[in-house]
């Protein structure tokens, strides 16, 4: 008897595979109007998330953003405007070019999608009439609309992969935390029935390529390729 290999088996949602729930319970956003100011109350550590959190208060309520590099607890931040301040959340089209920023939102109003880890930043490049090109930290450059907002600085918690981990137990519970995959076991030294790279003597790679619309259980072996042959 077969049985399920390691993606439907995440995919079922074990206890093995599956992520804890208070992990997750902070969410990041924004106020739905850019105006007026708030106050950081406190900064705190969240499992699910490289960098620390910031609670932000204001006359409309309240809502988490990754904090930035040098925040101090009952500093002020500004929402809207033009002031280039650290902190501060600007839309892009007031964001002069070259300017870090981070927390930046994928469509306008859906609370910050892009560059939320430790550390990271990326920089608005140009401006072309209503589209802002930011270059990420990938080094590639991402067209938003002007009306997408974020936030000005470089996230807090740069340095967090310099101290070695050292043991495995500690990259064990890092990983746990979040719900992600680890030891990773490499295919081909897999069972047959696990993967289809598994088996086989002189560990041979059989190729297989999935189907573009496979479901994610039965997307396993090598990426599909948008065409084949050589480019004329």
């Amino acid at each position: 008897m077969g049985k399920r290999i390691i993606q439907q088996a995440r995919g079922k949602g074990s206890h093995t595979y599956r992520v804890r729930k208070k992990a997750f319970r902070f969410k990041i956003g924004y106020p739905r109007k850019l105006e007026g100011e708030g106050s950081i109350v406190k900064l705190f550590n969240s499992a699910a998330h490289s960098a620390p959190l910031a609670k932000i208060v204001y006359s409309g309520g309240n809502f988490l953003i990754p904090a930035f590099r040098g925040m101090i607890e009952k500093e002020r931040i500004k929402f809207g405007g033009n002031e280039i301040k650290e902190g501060n959340i600007l839309e892009l089209k007031n964001i002069p070019v070259k300017t870090p920023i981070y927390c930046v939102e994928s469509r306008p109003g859906d609370g910050g999608r892009f560059i939320k880890t430790a550390g990271s930043s990326a920089v608005l490049s140009r401006i072309v009439g209503e589209d802002i090109f930011v270059m990420m930290p990938s080094k590639k450059e991402k067209k938003f609309s002007g009306r997408c907002r974020a936030i000005i600085g470089i996230i807090a918690g740069a340095g967090r992969l310099e101290k070695a981990i050292v043991k495995a137990g500690k990259k064990f519970y890092i990983k746990k935390s979040k719900g992600k995959l680890w030891p990773r076991t490499s295919p081909v030294k897999m069972n047959v029935i696990d993967h289809p790279f598994g088996g086989g003597r002189g560990k041979r790679i059989k190729s297989k390529i999935a189907k573009r619309n496979a479901p994610p259980g039965a997307k396993v072996g090598t990426l599909r390729p948008r065409r084949t042959g050589k480019r004329k």
